[in-house]
């Protein structure tokens, strides 16, 4: 393999059920043979994606204190900014040379979950006098959900199971967006992958808007890294270990690095999960296969993996 396949998404759209499960095929061998897809009129306005990355850039070129401001560190629900150098995606190559920001579904501090203290369920940190930020970013936000919950239709038509199988655990998901900034750096670091460790990524599904400069790659079945070049009006998707797990190995997560840039490089990652309560078990695809994995909340599968990456979370309880 040279490339990642290209997929229509429109078909999973379809009122006709065998056009539903003919994208749904496409989907099901992407995601065996290489876990990795460009996902193309799926729907989401150019509009919509040229003003989140237009804000992306009006973020990172905030003073680093006001930046600093809305840490990471200060939540306990893995919301807000990540300075350069503080995340570890692949800990045995070190630090990556980027700087981040993250959001999650937007819940108000007496929201009854918040008040309970649920695993990240909380409030997002939102960048003060930066007019019209906030509601920019939860309209990319939530057009992404959307789409996310079409391609899961998609995976449950693949994998044999009721097409509205993903539809209970996705009601109310985790969700965590990230818009990314990588910093001109060819040439500064002997780390192929010094903008972004070499990882697999966590939950079900990652939507991921890129510009135009170069940087991704995707390591195949093969044990080959090839590129991920930008294109016009497709987000590249990837499925992530929790999908892997759900599946019992039918599909399989995959290995990506961001190199570092030539430029300054711009990317929005959308990685869309599942309800922190759900029991993620892969009887529930296949009944009669010897599970690989043993049963587990997302919650407590999430956790152990964001311990791993940031070293401030390290004994937090879930």
């Amino acid at each position: 393999m040279k490339q990642l396949p290209l997929i229509s998404i429109a078909g999973l759209r379809s009122e006709n059920v065998e056009e539903r499960r003919k994208t749904a095929a496409e989907l099901g061998r992407a995601c065996r043979e290489v876990g990795f897809f460009y996902a193309i009129d799926h729907g989401i306005p150019r509009q919509v994606i040229d003003t989140a990355f237009a804000e992306s850039r009006r973020f990172f070129a905030l003073p680093t204190e006001a930046k600093q401001a809305l840490s990471i560190k200060r939540s306990p629900h893995n919301r807000g900014y990540v300075a350069m150098a503080d995340e570890k995606l692949n800990p045995e190559s070190g630090a990556d040379m980027k700087e981040a920001f993250n959001l999650g579904v937007e819940l108000p501090e007496d929201h009854p979950e918040v008040v309970a203290g649920k695993p990240f369920r909380g409030v997002n940190f939102w960048p003060e006098n930066l007019p019209g930020w906030r509601d920019n970013m939860l309209s990319y936000f939530d057009a992404c959900l959307e789409l996310g919950r079409i391609i899961h239709r998609g995976f449950s038509l693949d994998l044999g199971v009721a097409e509205d199988f993903f539809a209970s655990h996705l009601a109310d998901p985790v969700v965590t967006m990230r818009i990314l900034r990588y910093p001109a750096s060819a040439g500064q670091s002997d780390r192929r992958d010094g903008g972004a460790g070499a990882h697999t990524d966590y939950g079900n599904l990652t939507l991921l808007a890129t510009d135009d400069v170069a940087g991704l790659e995707v390591l195949t079945r093969q044990g080959d890294w090839i590129d991920a070049p930008h294109v016009e009006g497709a987000f590249v998707c990837n499925i992530g270990d929790c999908l892997m797990r759900w599946s019992n190995d039918t599909y399989v997560s995959t290995p990506h690095r961001v190199r570092p840039p030539a430029r300054e490089r711009y990317s929005i990652a959308y990685f869309l999960e599942a309800n922190p309560d759900s029991v993620v078990d892969p009887r529930d695809i296949y009944p009669d296969q010897t599970p690989k994995y043993e049963p587990v909340t997302f919650a407590a599968y999430l956790k152990s993996r964001l311990d791993a990456t940031y070293e401030h979370r390290a004994g937090e309880k879930v």
